[in-house]
């Protein structure tokens, strides 16, 4: 804050704690002290108030809708080196458009275990939060975890609601352990309710097409039938990048 802006009055502070402004009142002392000095219209006063406070407000629920989306790791596109990736260039600028997630599609990637396949997804997620819309995040087993909890008390319907409540739903790593029936009736039951309404995404070393090899195959078949109906499915190949990353001696910080 300015030093010359002077505080606000207490009776308009507690206003606007009232009013649940919080962003309003952080700013409004330097936003006044400027008004003044240049000499605003006072519909630009307050437009700028009203400005920063919606700003806050969209700020805060980013930062929610991040922490209760259960994201990994915190990547985000600025540490995606796009030409690493063997994913087409035109496929990942399309994708990072996020009009599939508008239209309900959902997204396969498949691949070799290091070829960007989460971080690519993760990027992705934070891009759908920033867009004002809601991620969950879950590995397989995670996803599991969840419906059999709420099985215990009958509430899987809810559970279910509950998680697709976000546009973009991710089931990641899938077939890096071997999965039973209790994952493959999980897996189906996302998948059925999300179909034609949100956007699924499942990264995996095995092809959907696969599935059928670590879960019983009536319901792996089920839930791919309806998971690939709507996709884009997108392959990823080459060596892992982690292991680039380590022999270039890139996965550490120097030591000295």
């Amino acid at each position: 804050m300015n030093a010359s802006a002077p505080p606000l009055p207490d009776d308009l502070i507690a206003v606007l704690k009232r009013m649940r402004l919080p962003y309003l009142r952080a700013a409004a002392p330097e936003v006044l002290a400027t008004a003044e000095a240049q000499r605003w219209d006072p519909t630009e006063v307050l437009k700028v108030l009203l400005d920063e406070e919606v700003r806050g407000r969209d700020e805060a629920t980013k930062a929610m809708r991040r922490k209760t989306a259960g994201l990994p790791a915190g990547k985000t596109f600025s540490s995606w080196r796009e030409t690493d990736s063997s994913i087409p260039l035109p496929t990942q600028h399309a994708l990072a458009t996020l009009e599939w997630v508008g239209r309900a599609e959902n997204l396969a990637v498949s691949g070799p275990s290091g070829t960007g396949k989460t971080h690519f997804v993760e990027a992705l997620a934070h891009a759908v939060i920033d867009a004002g819309m809601r991620v969950s995040w879950f590995s397989l087993e995670s996803l599991t975890a969840a419906i059999g909890r709420a099985a215990v008390d009958g509430s899987i319907t809810k559970a279910i609601t509950r998680i697709t409540r976000a546009e973009m739903i991710v089931v990641d790593d899938i077939g890096m352990l071997p999965s039973g029936q209790a994952a493959a009736e999980a897996f189906y039951r996302l998948v059925d309710a999300a179909y034609e309404r949100r956007s699924v995404v499942v990264t995996s070393n095995l092809h959907p097409s696969g599935f059928d090899t670590i879960m019983p195959k009536t319901l792996a078949t089920a839930a791919v039938d309806r998971l690939l109906h709507h996709a884009h499915v997108v392959i990823t190949e080459g060596t892992s990048l982690r292991l680039q990353d380590a022999t270039a001696g890139r996965g550490v910080m120097p030591l000295t």
